[in-house]
């Protein structure tokens, strides 16, 4: 395939050092436009292959490709790039690589296009089309930074560990399991403010992911915690009137607000077996809060989920 792109315009090598994998998730992935082409493409496939995504804002299979080939790139950590280019932005690019439908990608090595395909493929198909030619992902420092990070807040180093992940999203922007270590040992620590701020880094196509919603939900119940009331003071009440359901609802608050994750579920189950429409379902949904904030595999939440079944299916 003959093209021209670039020609005369390539910047020097000593330059691009921004383009090497060694640089981390924002190296691996890039826009590219005709300016950069050269550098970003034809000069960095000299080192590492490099995957041309050629998609459109209009383009609904473009936007089911272009996050897959993210997250294979991602996880090839380095053995492959991935240049994305906007054709509606990049007309002349389009044109003398021949596009004629997106999504189109390309695989450029040794500075020239080599494979390609087209059409929105499954994630597993995209990975065995970058390992012909890239190989599997070799392992990372990235890795032993996880795992450090995670021994050092199950060891309660909230220093040690908040460092390990703040290490990891220099290297790793917006990686979403650091964002979420990283604002869960913000909020072991008490401070909210920057757990909040630090769950803000979240890109927008994550926000769902179990590691955010979990944190997210940890946050909202340690606001929470703060205006929650004395729990022998409800008690009494409760036994003076154990149908004071805003009593009960509290009292789990304050069982939560001391670290009684167990007395909590026991309370707000109860409420729900004396009126579970009370308060448009409020013990309800406040256990499922609590189960997504303890974490699918939690002894708690998988004991807690079997109860509330039983009751709701009673």
């Amino acid at each position: 395939m003959d093209y021209i792109i670039g020609s005369g315009r390539r910047p020097n090598m000593a330059g691009q050092a921004a383009a090497a994998p060694a640089q981390g998730a924002e190296a691996l992935i890039k826009d590219v436009s005709l300016e950069t082409f050269a550098a970003d493409v034809l000069e960095a496939s000299m080192r590492v292959p490099v995957l041309v995504d050629f998609w459109a804002p209009w383009c609904g299979p473009c936007k089911q490709l272009t996050p897959v080939l993210e997250k294979v790139v991602t996880a090839a950590k380095g053995t492959v790039l991935l240049a994305k280019v906007n054709i509606d932005e990049n007309q002349e690019i389009a044109r003398q690589l021949r596009i004629q439908s997106v999504p189109t990608v390309y695989l450029f090595k040794n500075g020239q296009p080599v494979d390609g395909f087209m059409g929105a493929l499954r994630e597993s198909e995209v990975k065995a089309f970058i390992d012909k030619w890239a190989g599997p992902g070799g392992p990372s420092p990235v890795d032993g930074l996880f795992e450090a990070a995670k021994a050092a807040l199950e060891a309660k180093d909230l220093a040690s560990a908040a460092q390990a992940y703040a290490t990891i999203l220099q290297e790793m922007p917006g990686d979403v399991a650091a964002v979420a270590g990283l604002a869960r040992c913000y909020l072991l620590a008490g401070d909210l403010k920057r757990a909040e701020e630090t769950l803000a880094l979240t890109p927008p196509e994550a926000r769902n992911a179990p590691e955010i919603t979990s944190v997210q939900a940890l946050l909202t119940l340690a606001k929470e915690a703060g205006t929650a009331g004395d729990p022998a003071a409800l008690k009494a009440r409760l036994e003076a009137n154990p149908k004071d359901h805003e009593s009960r609802f509290e009292l789990a608050r304050a069982h939560l607000a001391r670290g009684e994750r167990e007395a909590a579920i026991d309370t707000l189950l109860e409420l729900m077996r004396m009126d579970r429409k009370w308060n448009d379902e409020a013990a309800r949904k406040k256990l499922l809060t609590l189960f997504e904030a303890f974490g699918p595999e939690d002894p708690l939440t998988l004991a807690g989920r079997r109860r509330l079944s039983s009751l709701l299916f009673s």
